[in-house]
């Protein structure tokens, strides 16, 4: 008999008020006797295999607890995601009745009629929104239920790369495990996961080195029955007794403000706004304004537009943009586009927040060239701010928060949704029969020995942001920018560097952290056959032959004919002036 729980409900790691007990689970993971070592070839697979971890995520679903009685209480709706390289390993549930329990019992995946629903619906921070997740399918639908990708090495010592992506109705999976939990007070699981048994029973070869759990897969049917194994309860212990209060967010606004509508595609996942800083009309007509104004520079000469123009969808055109004095910079200057959907900034994403963001360039030596108060004082003595800022915060003070405040809002109604693309999904504007084409060969995997070649653009690209991983070494010559490496330190992160969206790429020129390709055909000419290998190359780029792609000169112009159509150009023309309020 199965009951189902009144609100089991996953939770932010942060106390919140409850009625029931809450249980607290730690996910800890292992290479058999020893702690998980990510980026690392000295993984031992239980048929001699040396291979590496470079991505290890899980979506869990519907937890169930049997109680001492036998009966079984449910949560139909509850989920969790977990990402175990980037530590995201803790997840909770609440409102449980007190008593004992014998079982756990969850699934690895999502059941049928979540994986055909639409992911659009679901809340910032909720772990289906495929914003927090990236383990959804986007276009061709449905979520990913495990996705394990890595590094491994053949017999004659050559390195390539692996991908298992385990998805497909057929493929959910069931953990259940046994335990004595007595939930007279809060608890907290400690679960094992032992990475090393998702490689029982398997070899890597270049022929079974990817999965995209396609019927009658052999090694999707492996890492089904694999993956719920690695599961095992370690320790029981009882939650330190804590304060539990709702967040409140320490909002700065106006009391008479107007709410800003912020609006985007139904397609696109729903974002996670800052709560700390709500969007006003008056915030981000601030914003607009502070964006726009070179006395944010050290000598009154540059402004942020000067290197993200709107004509060229906030980008530059140029390789590297200089700064205030003349001196020029050693990254390219990223798009600003659709930054609501993002959790960290710069090409090594150091910076958590656009408000914290946005200040960096002001104080870089080589770019903006000043100090913090020096920009405060220049504003404060601009025509209108002192009542702007009024408008937008409350009070007519000016200081460096109060301008990240704005400049965030602003940057963050920069939303790009409406290209050729968007359109012929809405069945407004079809596409040529080269443009599908091209679409195809976005979305198909590279794997000859299923029957599959396609570009395999979509693992970094997919989804309707067009970006559906994070940071990744791409396969660029090396140079003495380390990437990612710089801002976490973690070797494993060396080379890598933000993925960027393709929303526009046909207008923001040149590519690359470093704007070494100026047209899209050179870009695609590197993913075909230009891939420098290295230890952190992608997996899913590393397991492609030596030789490449070897697409086709059509296939390419096919390529770029569908690149063409996520040019969004309403997105570059100016709205009507702000009316001002005072």
């Amino acid at each position: 008999m199965t009951a189902r729980l009144p609100a089991l409900l996953l939770l932010a790691i942060s106390s919140v008020l409850h009625a029931g007990q809450r249980l607290d689970i730690e996910v800890r993971p292992t290479f058999g006797a020893k702690p998980l070592a990510f980026d690392t070839l000295s993984l031992e697979t239980q048929n001699s295999q040396r291979v590496s971890l470079t991505r290890c995520d899980l979506i869990l679903s519907r937890a169930e607890l049997m109680a001492a009685d036998g009966n079984w209480l449910s949560a139909e709706s509850w989920a969790a995601f977990v990402s175990l390289r980037e530590g995201r390993t803790r997840f909770a549930l609440s409102d449980i009745p007190a008593g004992k329990f014998t079982r756990l019992r969850f699934h690895i995946g999502v059941p049928p009629e979540t994986n055909k629903g639409d992911p659009a619906a679901y809340p910032a921070g909720h772990p289906l929104n495929p914003s927090v997740n990236g383990m959804h399918w986007g276009w061709q639908g449905g979520y990913i239920f495990a996705a394990v990708e890595g590094m491994w090495r053949g017999k004659d010592g050559g390195l390539s790369g692996y991908s298992f992506h385990v998805a497909n109705d057929e493929n959910l999976m069931t953990v259940e495990l046994p335990l004595e939990l007595d939930l007279q007070r809060d608890q907290t699981l400690h679960l094992g996961f032992d990475a090393s048994e998702i490689f029982a029973k398997l070899t890597i070869t270049a022929e079974a080195s990817t999965t995209h759990s396609r019927p009658g897969d052999s090694l999707a049917a492996t890492l089904k029955a694999n993956l719920p194994k690695a599961f095992r309860v370690e320790s029981v212990q009882p939650t330190p007794t804590r304060q539990e209060a709702a967040a409140k967010a320490n909002a700065l606004i106006a009391p008479d403000a107007t709410p800003y509508r912020f609006r985007f595609s139904a397609s696109f996942p729903r974002p996670a706004l800052p709560l700390d800083n709500p969007l006003t009309e008056e915030g981000v007509i601030l914003g607009e304004r502070l964006f726009h104004d070179r006395d944010l520079s050290g000598n009154g000469t540059q402004s942020c537009a000067d290197c993200h123009d709107r004509r060229h969808f906030f980008s530059d055109a140029r390789t590297f943009s200089p700064g205030a004095l003349g001196d020029i910079g050693t990254r390219q200057s990223m798009p600003l586009y659709n930054l609501a959907w993002k959790s960290s900034y710069f090409w090594d994403g150091r910076a958590p927040t656009l408000r914290a963001q946005v200040l960096e360039p002001i104080q870089n030596p080589v770019e903006m060239h000043a100090t913090l108060p020096e920009v405060v004082k220049a504003i404060e003595s601009g025509e209108h701010y002192h009542e702007m800022f009024e408008d937008a915060f409350g009070s007519p003070e000016i200081n460096a928060d109060r301008l990240s405040r704005a400049l965030e809002q602003f940057l963050l109604t920069l939303v790009s949704d409406d290209s050729k693309f968007d359109r012929a999904m809405r069945g407004q504007a079809p596409l040529t029969s080269q443009e599908q084409r091209g679409a195809e060969l976005f979305n198909t995997e590279f794997d000859p020995a299923r029957g599959q070649r396609g570009a395999d653009c979509f693992h970094c690209h997919g989804g309707p942001m067009f970006q559906s991983a994070a940071f990744a070494n791409n396969g660029l010559s090396l140079s003495k920018d380390a990437g990612r490496f710089d801002a976490t330190k973690l070797e494993g992160d060396r080379g890598k560097f933000a993925v960027p969206s393709l929303r526009n790429v046909a207008r923001t020129a040149p590519y690359m952290h470093d704007g070494r390709f100026t047209t899209l055909e050179e870009v695609i000419d590197h993913y075909d056959h230009g891939l420098t290998r290295s230890p952190t190359l992608d997996p899913n780029l590393a397991k492609h032959p030596t030789e490449g792609l070897q697409l086709s000169d059509e296939d390419k112009a096919a390529l770029v004919a569908f690149l063409k159509t996520l040019t969004d150009h309403e997105f570059i023309r100016p709205g009507p002036p702000p009316i001002p309020r005072r």
